[in-house]
């Protein structure tokens, strides 16, 4: 492991762990404070189970919602992110693919954000990932829009990052956006959906990822030895953004499997790929300050 590497991985395990730089985890804003379209009368409280790693996975979301890391001022570049974590549609792996990102890039100037979004492949489930999971992903971009100026963000430096599962809502919500009502009573829905850019980390169904003229630039990282419809579809992927004239980064991996997210544990050099991530935010002009 070189030196410089060794720094980075030192200073993401304090960062990351329990009552590290940032503390604990700030509290969840709801997207729809009156209740979400499609979860009329649910009132079941989420449930949170803990692994033996430590790690956290949320189920039962009938109240999707934003947890905001938001930056110092003095470090404050007015880019913000929406962080889509993984878990198959069954769950969320909120930690190693959501709050332990979001410390990451808050630290760093940028604005994140933890999406809670309704999960259509839980037992029992009601809900379609096309329908209120996107739905709940395109909320989440038009209420960050709707507090911009409280929240020291440049509305047209707002793009989301999706892992697995959480890697299809970023790149469907890349695909199926618009302009907002201007005639909303409510004026989150006067918002924008579109994001500036998007962040697929192994996304899920990479096969039926859309590139259009009018997609946002994208950044895409992933393991060799990850499963073969993603190590190899997202290189396809790559290149249908390059075909659409989109401009594209990828990243694969030697190693890392599938789920590597991001983690103090991880020496790998994928374990860096946050940091190529802020590279690459940096090199398409999101980091300069306003």
């Amino acid at each position: 492991m070189t030196t410089l590497h060794a720094v980075w991985t030192a200073s993401l395990a304090l960062l990351l762990s329990p009552g590290g730089l940032l503390g604990a985890d700030p509290d969840a804003i709801p997207l729809w404070p009156g209740g979400a379209p499609g979860s009329e009368g649910r009132t079941e409280k989420e449930v949170v189970e803990q692994g033996a790693n430590g790690e956290r996975k949320v189920s039962n979301i009938h109240q999707p919602s934003l947890t905001p890391y938001l930056p110092p001022k003095d470090k404050a570049t007015g880019t913000a992110v929406i962080i889509a974590p993984g878990g198959a549609h069954r769950f969320l792996a909120i930690d190693h693919e959501g709050y332990n990102v979001a410390r990451w890039l808050s630290e760093r100037g940028i604005a994140a954000f933890v999406l809670k979004n309704r999960l259509a492949r839980e037992t029992n489930s009601t809900y379609k990932i096309e329908v209120h999971a996107l739905a709940d992903t395109q909320r989440a971009v038009r209420l960050v829009r709707s507090r911009a100026t409280e929240w020291g963000i440049n509305p047209k430096r707002v793009g989301v990052m999706g892992f697995s599962a959480g890697g299809e809502l970023a790149a469907l919500v890349s695909t199926r956006f618009d302009s907002g009502d201007a005639g909303a009573t409510d004026p989150v829905e006067r918002q924008s959906c579109k994001p500036d850019f998007q962040a697929l980390i192994y996304p899920g169904r990479s096969s039926d990822i859309v590139a259009t003229t009018n997609s946002p630039p994208v950044f895409l990282a992933c393991a060799y030895n990850d499963r073969q419809d993603i190590s190899e579809g997202l290189a396809e992927v790559y290149l249908k953004f390059k075909k659409a004239g989109v401009p594209a980064e990828l990243h694969i991996y030697g190693t890392g499997g599938h789920g590597f997210g991001l983690r103090a544990a991880n020496t790998k050099p994928v374990g860096a790929w946050a940091a190529r991530f802020a590279d690459w935010l940096a090199d398409s002009g999101f980091l300069s300050k306003p």
